[in-house]
């Protein structure tokens, strides 16, 4: 069985976009030192905030199934991209991140070994970090 999910986005400005989740609004804009009004977090901001959203959810999910006890996670993302192909200048570099860095600290007594099985674990059932990891068809077309 597969799941199905959708947002609907649209524009207020060029660089706001307004997402609308199920019942939840997302504010995406650009900080005013890339044009934007600074309304909410950039679209790739929005990418490592995703990673680190599916990790804890991942991480709870698996430490559960192991027995390990979990009381919370501390996640740190940073990620680099060079922005010269988005501003349309010439370049064989990429658009996207070309590095996502994540530090886990987990807040549990588990032992280093029962650790790194849960580290492998949530690194390869993380949808998100799925997406991110391996190529995904996207398809664009005009409505």
């Amino acid at each position: 069985m597969k799941l199905k999910f959708a947002v609907q986005a649209t524009s207020e400005n060029p660089t706001k976009t307004v997402v609308k989740a199920r019942n939840f609004q997302i504010v995406i804009d650009e900080p005013q030192n890339l044009g934007g009004t600074d309304h909410g977090p950039n679209p790739v901001e929005y990418v490592l905030g995703a990673l680190a959203g599916c990790l804890n959810v991942v991480g709870h999910v698996v430490a559960k199934e192991m027995n390990m006890p979990l009381s919370g996670l501390t996640i740190d993302l940073e990620g680099d991209l060079d922005p010269a192909k988005f501003m349309g200048k010439a370049t064989q570099e990429r658009a996207g991140y070309q590095e996502i860095r994540v530090k886990i600290k987990p807040d549990t007594v588990a032992d280093e070994e029962t650790l790194a099985k849960w580290r492998d674990a949530i690194e390869t059932r993380c949808p998100v970090s799925d997406n991110l990891q391996h190529v995904t068809p996207v398809t664009i077309t005009l409505a």
